[in-house]
């Protein structure tokens, strides 16, 4: 058995102790989830081990040997594989060529591809991963090239495997695959460390569980001897989870109507409506066409046939600019991606959406954007020292709240949330849905697309599901549990 131990790591920037005196141990033959809200050290915690900073302080220990290494590849060679978020696969190249990038087996001068794909189909096997070997990572789904990521990293034989996120864009039915693939990992002898915002994940594939705050240990709990409600406390102290409010009303107006819009391959003669301060879910598997629905009713891409109707008003030839001087708001998926321009500062990403607003010609009206900027910074509660701090610095929920802000100075009269919750810890989350609820109260609605199905019945009022690029049912959060909202999304019925 290994077992990966730290003692006393710290880890002091100027000004802040991101990690204080950490000590814990993660034994192999197990999953070991580490969590904490955005801020507690887990992230730092995670470099340190795979090698990406270096600790001010302590040591860490695999099997009794003290490691030293300055950078990912030290890491690696001493038996430590991560696995991020991000992908790094090669889209033109083959899964075998992945797997072993940078070591195919050679023939004198050449490729020995008889070898390198015999070799990559037993790393699939072992794993028990359906993937040819010859396909090539473009006809692949998100999961498949996350599940492959981690034979990648297998192929070297760690005996500790980092897992960041590893979910973060996968439905449920996905999801499954791919911690089927962990547990045969598990039997394997390896220590895997699991890294995750999705607290329900954790007592589906987690033994046990190691929570931060602000930079020290809180504890460590096998997961089969707590509840959410302990681990929640043990996260943040008391935290209040709220519920929708009772006062968000829901006006007869309808502000957005969609009538048999469809896109090829897609999705298909889709139509609903939108009401004053209706914040509105649409729930469905990855792939069921979700996003790209929100996208063509903005205009960023573009529809086959179908009409769209804002306040009374046919939009043809729908493009961004037009939908978004109509009152229209959209805040996407992929914050870092399509949401934020990362190589600049919090004060100019919250007001991209709003040049015209509050410019004087061709010059930026500094007044005007000073109270632009103050006043997002001021309602949202965004955590940030100076408005000129650069936005990569801010936590993902703070980076979140940005996005949201940029599109709340132009005074939408709706908004689509695209994934607004992905990547940021419970209390973040819980604040972005407060924003979503006051802006309901001032009469803006909403629609939003979220993967994780619990958070639609907590936050809307009814929930539209979309299978295979068709709305496939509507649903009301008090008459639904989420047993029933998933059945619905994977093709089953309506539960009684």
């Amino acid at each position: 058995m290994s077992i990966l131990r730290t003692e006393k790591i710290t880890k002091i920037y100027p000004g802040t102790v991101a990690l204080e005196d950490v000590s814990a141990s993660f034994d192999s033959g197990k999953v070991h989830a580490i969590i904490g809200k955005n801020g507690s050290g887990k992230s730092t915690l995670i470099k340190i081990f795979s090698g990406a900073i270096e600790q001010t302080s302590g040591d860490f220990f695999l099997d009794n040997s003290k490691l030293s290494f300055k950078d990912p590849i030290g890491a690696f060679k001493q038996g430590i594989a991560t696995v991020y978020q991000e992908l790094s696969l090669v889209q033109g190249m083959t899964v075998a060529e992945n797997i072993l990038i940078g070591r195919l087996p050679m023939k004198g001068k050449f490729v020995d591809w008889k070898q390198t794909y015999r070799q990559a189909e037993a790393l699939l096997k072992g794993l028990e991963v359906d993937i040819p070997a010859d396909a090539y990572i473009y006809s692949l789904s998100m999961w498949q090239c996350q599940m492959l990521e981690i034979v990648k990293a297998m192929s070297y034989n760690p005996k500790v495997l980092l897992l960041d996120e590893p979910t973060s864009a996968l439905a449920s039915h996905e999801i499954e695959s791919l911690f089927k693939m962990i547990r045969t990992l598990r039997k394997k002898d390896v220590i895997v460390i699991y890294i995750s915002h999705k607290l329900h994940e954790l007592w589906e594939i987690a033994d046990t569980c190691t929570v931060l705050r602000d930079g020290k240990i809180i504890g460590t709990v096998d997961m089969d001897q707590v509840t959410r409600v302990q681990v929640l406390h043990m996260m943040f102290g008391d935290l209040d989870i709220k519920s929708r409010p009772a006062d968000l009303k829901i006006s007869g107006e309808v502000v957005l109507s969609v009538h048999g819009l469809s896109r090829k391959n897609k999705f298909e003669d889709i139509s609903f409506e939108l009401r004053k301060g209706e914040v509105l879910g649409i729930a469905g598997m990855l792939g069921s066409g979700r996003t790209e629905l929100l996208r063509a009713v903005f205009g960023a891409d573009r529809a086959d046939r179908g009409d769209i109707y804002f306040s009374g008003k046919k939009i043809t030839n729908p493009n961004p600019e037009k939908m978004r001087n109509a009152g229209l708001a959209l805040t996407p998926e992929d914050r870092k991606r399509e949401g934020l321009n990362l190589k600049a500062n919090v004060r100019d990403n919250l007001c991209y959406a709003s040049l015209d607003l509050i410019a004087d010609g061709a010059f930026i009206n500094k007044k005007k954007e000073g109270s632009f900027v103050a006043r997002q910074i001021g309602d949202l509660q965004i955590k940030v020292p100076d408005a000129d701090d650069p936005v990569t610095s801010l936590s993902g929920g703070n980076q979140q709240k940005v996005v949201v802000g940029n599109w709340l100075n132009i005074d939408p009269k709706v908004i689509f949330f695209d994934e607004p919750s992905r990547g940021i810890d419970v209390n973040a989350k819980q604040q972005i849905f407060q924003i979503i609820w006051e802006q309901s109260r001032k009469g803006i609605s909403s629609v939003m697309v979220s993967s994780e199905l619990e958070e639609l019945l907590e936050v809307c009022h009814r929930i539209l599901i979309m299978r295979e690029g068709h709305i496939a049912g509507e649903v009301i959060p008090e008459n639904t549990n989420i047993e029933e909202l998933y059945s619905m999304c994977m093709g089953g019925d309506k539960i009684g």
